[in-house]
């Protein structure tokens, strides 16, 4: 064999872009994977946070203001939050209660009042003291809170299969 071709086979750079692509690749896809799943995470939780709102909006409007200024039920702020979960393909059968306790208007605990069967296990509640800044008063009004599962799909990590629970809390003012 040639001196000045086996000089060239050592020296030589041919098959370092394969190697280099080798240790690369795998780690460019990894970060590619956890950007698309760390963005469907948060797709989910702002999801969960709008239909929470639309249930607390929903729960703090009267319904009828001629009918004495009633305000919906349980159950049709559920239905509202439920629909609000279906229109981004959601499941709203795996919501579940956050069964956090809220301080009422009154002093005391506020409690958490569940819908009937088969509807969303969301967690609604009436008159109760609102988070405000410290410079002003507390205001009072309503809050529906519940939980939703998340699993990471993250393969070759510590977070493959690993199941969390997005919170979603909303409190909102009572309208007039």
């Amino acid at each position: 064999m040639n001196m000045g071709r086996l000089k060239e086979i050592v020296v030589g750079t041919r098959g370092a872009e394969i190697a280099e692509a080798a240790v690369v690749l795998p780690l460019l896809f990894m970060m590619l994977f956890g950007i698309y799943w760390f963005g469907r995470a948060y797709n989910i939780y702002a999801t969960i946070n709008h239909a929470a709102r639309e249930g607390a909006r929903m729960a703090s409007a009267p319904t009828c203001a001629s009918c004495g200024n009633s305000f919906s039920s349980v159950d049709a702020i559920a239905d509202r939050v439920a629909q609000a979960l279906q229109a981004s393909k959601l499941d709203p059968t795996q919501v579940t209660n956050s069964g956090a306790s809220r301080l009422a208007c009154a002093g005391g605990p506020s409690s958490c009042l569940t819908p009937s069967g088969g509807k969303p296990n969301i967690c609604v509640y009436f008159n109760i003291q609102l988070d405000t800044p410290a410079a002003g008063p507390a205001g009072c009004g309503v809050g529906v809170s519940f939980q939703y599962p998340y699993q990471f799909y993250f393969p070759f990590t510590s977070l493959h299969m690993q199941r969390i629970n997005l919170p979603a809390e909303v409190q909102m003012e009572g309208e007039d």
